[in-house]
């Protein structure tokens, strides 16, 4: 496929288990299908959103055999390729690719930290053994790396990379690497991960979002991402004013942090929402419950993601 058409709002989706913390076919199938029919542009499996560090190979490999199944081909489809080095990610990227992906996304080797050289010679290794699109993920807080916007341009000007997906919330380094890329040529897509500032990366140049929100609102992001190209910054600002605050659904979570109050939340509001039927999280990780899940539907039905009388859901 082109390269180009791998832009827009794309979704790192989000598993749903049932209460044995198995998947959830019937839960992913229909989550996936909203996305589809909200617009969106594409879908990312087994990101940080996925819940990618906690499953096994195995798991992997089925998320993406059934994830390909259900898109059967009507979106791009990104598969992460998440791994502490350098082989053990082009074996993730090899079996991707059996799976028929149209693209795939990497992260800095970790755990057996290196520098810049060893982090620019991880990407060439990784093209030197696939042919799909290859997009790096900057992610610091989860590999301790920030990959360098020069680097990243280089890469995108050698054909390594095709492009980028920014989850590093640094907004100084994004806008300077869009000017570089823009310099360049433009041989990077550039994606933005932010929920909550996809206005400003798309007014300073962004090919498109990755944001987890869009799993809960799909349809703000899809009339985003258009109303953008259009020029409508007015309207982008107000679904993004919309965005923000829906994103507190994460900020007020009081029994947990990091992956349990963000991906937990996101969970909670889908299965709140009737998307999922659980919102069962990946060992170690706990779903979360009482006030909680009230104060989570609260922003729900302020948002307009609910009916106002709609019950809390307690139990599944």
């Amino acid at each position: 496929m082109e390269t180009s058409k791998i832009r827009g709002v794309i979704p790192p989706v989000i598993i749903p288990l049932t209460n044995k913390k198995s998947l959830d076919l019937d839960a992913f199938n229909r989550s996936v299908n909203r996305m589809i029919d909200a617009g969106v542009d594409g879908l990312f499996f087994l990101g940080s959103s996925g819940e990618v560090a906690f499953l096994t190979d195995a798991q992997r490999y089925h998320v993406l055999q059934e994830a390909v199944a259900i898109v059967n081909g009507r979106v791009p489809v990104l598969a992460g390729i998440v791994d502490m080095e350098t082989m053990r990610v082009v074996d993730q990227a090899k079996r991707a690719a059996g799976f028929g992906v149209d693209g795939l996304v990497a992260t800095a080797p970790f755990y057996a930290l290196g520098g810049p050289k060893e982090t620019e010679r991880h990407f060439r290794a990784i093209r030197e053994h696939t042919d799909l699109p290859l997009f790096a993920y900057d992610l610091p807080v989860c590999v301790h790396t920030k990959l360098d916007p020069s680097m990243l341009v280089r890469l995108g000007c050698d054909g390594v990379l095709q492009g980028v997906k920014d989850s590093s919330g640094d907004d100084v380094s994004f806008r300077w690497l869009m000017l570089e890329n823009e310099d360049a040529g433009h041989p990077l897509q550039l994606l933005t991960g932010h929920e909550v500032v996809v206005d400003g990366a798309y007014l300073g140049g962004a090919d498109g979002a990755v944001p987890g929100l869009a799993n809960v609102d799909p349809y703000s992001y899809v009339e985003q991402w258009r109303a953008a190209k259009e020029g409508d910054w007015e309207r982008v600002k107000e679904l993004q004013d919309h965005l923000a605050r829906l994103m507190f659904v994460t900020r007020h979570v009081k029994a947990t942090v990091g992956f349990g109050a963000g991906v937990g939340a996101f969970k909670t509001a889908l299965w709140q929402m009737g998307v999922f039927n659980t919102n069962q999280m990946r060992e170690p990780v706990q779903p979360l419950k009482g006030d909680d899940v009230e104060g989570i539907v609260a922003i729900l039905k302020r948002e307009g993601m609910m009916d106002p009388d709609a019950p809390v859901r307690t139990a599944y």
